[in-house]
């Protein structure tokens, strides 16, 4: 194929072919000629099938000049989808922005930005507004639109300002009529009304009848069910998408404008009172404190700095462009509160907007949601080739039955009798037979707690093999609690130390440290923050201040924040005789004001401030962090000796370690100094004065929920961003690893000078000193190497851990490893939101049915991914994931995987019955045509309404099995074992029937009709299946009464005729004897498949067992 023909777009995101066509005139009438000639059913086909409908329109063109598109997802859905090529006037050319401009925000410098970028862009404009005008080629899928770009000969995303569009994320609510089009148009509805046309032209209306009610209903639901959803996705997202906000123009002029018309480029004024961010901009004067539980699902505010001017002391630094992920901590993300702000007098605090619409962070969310990828499961794609074998038996049924009456009946009901046996083999009520199970089981897990937005998830759940836990809030306590502290005198370690809230210490560095070390604020007299930092402060009992805007506005400057001790902390003492009181008071205050704040930074592990003691001329700089990174930048005669060892212990306890260091500042450093001076200036040198030990305690259900999953060989990992050793110790407290199990960290190393990527194998629990400490950071763990291989592992029982940046090394250099780690990976640390996804996606190419439970923390990529994600938080950010549990614990998980198998069963009991339903009437049908007769329209409508609905939806209510079996039910229909239940079941009907048929050539009194209606009932009786996935069938009561109710009815109108019921049944009397024979036979017949069901479970089970005893020499997923 022709490169010039076939583009790519959305490389490494989610990447599409891209083919061009153009419009063909006789194509068009060829087709529409076969519209004709069809019936309309050649459009309906074209309607359902987009890659069909432009080749057969459309003719291949060069993608630079085509008129429509074709694009084509490279994963393993391969969807199609098509788009119509759209033009655009411009002035300029939209890829090519002024140089200044581009520099100004690739750098993002407030010092650089004295004028507004967007204003500067307009200007440049209209220098060049006598370029001739140009038409730009566009087109739009998926809410973005894409315009070629001349340079890369390709479509692109927009660098310049008016093809930007308006700043407006909209999810539209189709009106109700667009959904019923698009909801009646589905192939199943088609099928449905042609049944019903077919029906209504045989004089067959009663059933005909009652399937129009039952799609009516159905659509009714689903229409109300669709638009609710949106109407939800579509408040959620109006929420706040049009406010009036203000912008800085030319010469610091302030102008307010509607959020809809920002652009990039503009210079938005935040609001003293905070805003809900209408698009992501980058923080260039100011603080700001924002609640980002919108994308996130972190209910802590957090607090974000202005865009650092990089010292033009640091080589390189100055080239560095901006990116909102590298950079995030001084990004405002769009549908993210601003809940207060912090700046100078006469100062703005100003952001420049980065990207608008479905470009920005809340944007890319609504796209995940609107535009889902399909659910892939082999039980639906079975089901699918298996109406295709019914479709290609009613077409024998179809050629037999014209064939049989060829010369006996006129055309028209040749015609309407042969197509009537298309509807008997392929029952038009299957699909809403399918779903009563699932229906069923999602109304189970809402009494529970468990809510379900995508219901045929259930049925996969029914198979997940594997489930990806989070950490922290998941299995663990969502919060830290202080267990204790260690402090360090004379380069020694104390004894630890439970209490830090006495008079010893209150005056202590270590404690001034704590109380000022954090990014607390108060939000409506509410003490905020990282949780870690608020039990920190809380364990202390001391006392926060903030200057309000008064105090500020009368200073010109930002007063400091104030932390000081509960009275009750002070050393008691008296005033002196001829002191005067109030004077004493004020000696015997002691407070302590926050000066600078250098905020937590992931990359350098640490955060530091300045603070002064009320009545100290000096200041002090007080720093905490990961302890190697502390112990790396204080004075080494100050660290203990035995600090590793120390740090080990705690850390393969689980605790999380923190360490706290300090020292004097000059006195020659003023306030003013201080605001000026860069960070690294101030944590060096330091004191290093002890460690904080916080605990992360498990939650009570842990244990026992792991337990239960691994005796059904359900596997668990754990994905957190925590530390890899805490990760190890909890997997190994919760059960997850076992205590002898061994633990080896794989350790990656990217490709460096010309050598290639390599992999080196650590043991966990084989720790020794390091030689070189000040190379240790916190994801190099000083552990001893085992071996250089991992084929020279000899190990009987094992897991692999790693860490986020390990992971991504193996993924993208050691490729050929990946099964290998993900069949034994169990620990996955310092994991990124991205990398949680591509664990998931990696975990299924090894064959794994994954569940990822999470608490929407940074978790939703995954939850969207996983075949099951269940969330543990209500948030937005969990919108997209298929189940929400209102219990914040993991009992769901094994809740929904039973429930899943229960649902699963059902639906292959289901569908079993209503296939040997549909060839029970076949058979019925064929044989009575040959002999020009057929079943009467109440006989029908009994059958079809009183006996298969009946059955089908309270056979489906039994609930599932109350323990989890290490068992798992198959994941599709073409299996040997369901093969041979269906065909051994249509050989045990087949016989009878064809025998007491034959005997019964007298179509005045043919009693085939007994067998239609006994027959499924037997069936229904030999495929519900109880344990080990369902509750037995006895305790489903609705369903006993249903066929015990119905069996006797049946047979007492065979042995007890009454003549009004068999008028009204179009029921023939038949000899007493023969009644008789026929009771024999149905007892017989339903004894016989009973048991032939039954032996099929038992050797099924013991060829399973074989199965998997021969497979455990082969490392594919279980």
């Amino acid at each position: 194929m022709d490169k010039e023909e076939r583009k790519t777009i959305n490389q490494g995101q989610e990447d599409e072919m891209i083919y061009g066509y153009n419009l063909s005139r006789w194509k068009l009438a060829i087709v529409s000629l076969g519209v004709i000639c069809t019936g309309g059913f050649l459009l309906l086909l074209l309607y359902w099938m987009p890659e069909w409908r432009v080749k057969a329109t459309c003719i291949r063109a060069a993608v630079k000049d085509c008129e429509v598109v074709l694009l084509r997802t490279t994963d393993e859905f391969r969807m199609w989808f098509c788009a119509k090529i759209r033009f655009l006037s411009l002035e300029n050319h939209p890829f090519s922005n002024p140089k200044s401009i581009t520099d100004k925000i690739s750098n993002g410098h407030a010092v650089h930005l004295t004028e507004n970028p967007a204003e500067e862009y307009r200007h440049e404009m209209n220098k060049h507004s006598q370029t001739q005008t140009q038409q730009i080629r566009y087109f739009t899928h998926h809410s973005v639109k894409y315009f070629w770009n001349d340079t890369i000969r390709n479509f692109d995303f927009l660098k310049g300002k008016l093809p930007y569009g308006i700043n407006e994320i909209t999810v539209k609510v189709p009106s109700v009529f667009k959904l019923l089009i698009k909801e009646v148009l589905n192939p199943f509805y088609i099928f449905q009304l042609f049944s019903v046309i077919l029906w209504s032209t045989d004089e067959y209306y009663y059933y005909a009848l009652a399937i129009v009610i039952m799609s009516i209903v159905s659509i009714v639901s689903s229409l109300y069910s669709i638009r609710k959803q949106y109407v939800m996705l579509h408040d959620m997202v109006a929420a706040h998408s049009t406010m009036r906000v203000s912008v800085c123009r030319v010469n610091e002029e302030i102008e307010e404008i509607f959020s809809i018309d920002l652009v990039p480029g503009d210079v938005m004024v935040i609001p003293l009172n905070g805003t809900v961010m209408p698009c992501d901009a980058v923080l260039i004067n100011g603080t700001c404190i924002v609640n980002e539980s919108m994308l996130t699902g972190e209910s802590v505010p957090v607090t974000k700095t202005n865009l650092p001017n990089p010292s033009v002391d640091i080589k390189g630094m100055g080239e560095e462009l901006y990116s909102p992920e590298t950079h995030k901590q001084h990004t405002l993300f769009c549908g993210t509160t601003v809940i207060q702000t912090r700046f100078y007098t006469g100062e703005l605090v100003k952001a420049i907007v980065v990207r608008t619409g479905f470009s920005t962070s809340k944007g890319q969310l609504v796209r995940s949601i609107l535009y889902p990828k399909p659910t892939d499961f082999k039980l639906y794609r079975d089901a699918y080739l298996f109406l295709l074998c019914l479709v290609a038996v009613a077409g024998i049924g179809f050629i037999y039955t014209i064939i049989s009456i060829l010369n006996e009946e006129e055309v028209g009901a040749i015609i309407i009798e042969s197509l009537d046996i298309i509807t008997i083999t392929v029952p038009p009520a299957l699909p809403a037979a399918m779903t009563a199970g699932i229906v069923y089981a999602q109304r189970r897990l809402k009494k529970v707690g468990n809510f379900c937005i995508s219901p045929q998830r259930i049925n996969i759940c029914g198979q997940l093999n594997l489930v990806c836990f989070d950490k922290t809030g998941t299995l663990t306590e969502d919060g830290l609690d202080l267990w204790g502290i260690q402090r360090v005198e004379n380069a020694r370690f104390l004894l630890p130390e439970e209490n830090v809230c006495n008079e010893m210490l209150v005056k202590s560095q270590f404690v001034a440290c704590m109380v000022t070390c954090h990014s607390l604020t108060k939000i409506e007299g509410v003490l905020s923050g990282d949780p870690l930092d608020l039990k920190m402060f809380e364990a202390i009992g001391w006392i926060l201040e903030e200057a309000t805007e008064e105090e500020t506005a009368l200073h010109n400057r930002i007063m400091p924040t104030v932390v000081r001790p509960p009275k009750q902390l002070l050393p008691k003492s008296t005033p002196a005789g001829n002191q005067e009181m109030e004077l004493f008071e004020l000696l015997a205050i002691y407070e302590i004001g926050i000066v600078r704040q250098f905020p937590f930074s992931s990359a350098l592990q640490r955060m530091s401030v300045v603070a002064r003691v009320l009545g100290d001329k000096k200041m002090d700089a007080y720093m905490k962090g990961a302890p190697e990174v502390i112990a790396s930048l204080c004075k080494p005669e100050t660290v203990p000796v035995d600090f590793e060892e120390v740090l080990e212990d705690y850390t393969k306890q689980g605790f999380r370690v923190i360490a706290l260091a300090h020292r004097k500042l000059e006195s020659k450093l003023t306030w003013h100094k201080v605001q000026n001076i860069s960070r690294d200036a101030i944590e060096n040198n330091m004191d290093f004065m002890g460690l904080i030990i916080m605990q992360n305690k498990l939650k009570q259900e842990t244990p026992a929920v792991l337990e239960d999953l691994h005796k059904a060989n359900i596997r668990t990992v754990m994905v957190t961003g925590d530390n890899m050793l805490t990760a190890v110790s909890v997997a190994r407290d919760c059960g997850m690893i076992l205590p002898q199990d061994k633990v080896i960290i794989a350790e990656a190393l990217p490709p460096k000078d010309g050598k290639v990527a390599k992999i080196n194998w650590h043991y966990a629990d084989s720790l020794t000193q390091c030689g070189n400490s000040s190379a240790i950071d916190s994801e190099a763990i000083p552990i001893k190497l085992v071996h250089g291989s991992l084929e020279d592992l000899q190990l009987t029982r094992y897991h692999f851990a790693m860490n986020g940046k390990s992971f991504s090394v193996i993924l993208e250099h050691i490729q050929d490893l990946v099964p290998k780690l993900m069949l034994h990976g169990t620990v996955f640390a310092r994991m990124a939101p991205d990398q949680k996804t591509q664990l998931v996606e990696a975990l299924q190419n090894v064959d794994y049915f994954v569940g990822m439970c999470g608490d929407g923390a940074n978790d939703c990529g995954a939850l969207k991914r996983a075949h099951g994600g269940i969330s543990l938080s209500e948030l937005e950010a969990s919108v997209a994931s298929p189940f929400t549990s209102k219990t914040p614990s993991i009992s769901c998980v094994p809740n929904l995987i039973r429930e899943g198998r229960a649902a699963l069963m059902t639906s292959f009991c289901v569908f079993k019955f209503m296939a040997l339903y549909s060839i029970i009437q076949y058979f019925s049908v064929t044989l009575l045509y040959s002999i020009l007769s057929n079943l009467g329209d109440f006989q029908f409508l009994f059958i079809d309404l009183a006996i298969i609905l009946v059955v089908v939806f309270t056979v489906s209510l039994n609930s599932a099995w109350k323990e989890l079996v290490a068992q798992r039910p198959p994941s599709g229909l073409i299996s040997g074992a369901l093969l041979f239940s269906v065909l051994s079941q249509i050989i045990i009907l087949w016989h009878p029937y064809s025998d007491a048929c034959n005997t019964t050539r007298n179509p005045h009194w043919n009693s085939s009709h007994i067998y239609n209606e006994t027959e499924p009932d037997s069936l229904a009786v030999a495929f519900s299946k109880g344990k080990p996935f369902r509750q037995p069938c006895y305790k489903n009561y609705l369903f006993v009464i249903s066929v015990i109710i119905l069996y006797v009815f049946i047979l007492f109108i065979m042995l007890h005729p009454v003549a009004s019921i068999d008028q009204v049944l179009q029921i023939v009397c038949v000899p007493y004897q023969w009644r008789i024979t026929m009771l024999i036979i149905v007892l017989v017949n339903a004894l016989v498949s009973i048991m032939v069901e039954e032996s099929v479970d038992r050797w099924g089970k013991c060829c399973l067992s074989w199965a998997q005893g021969c497979r455990k020499k082969m490392p594919k997923a279980k």
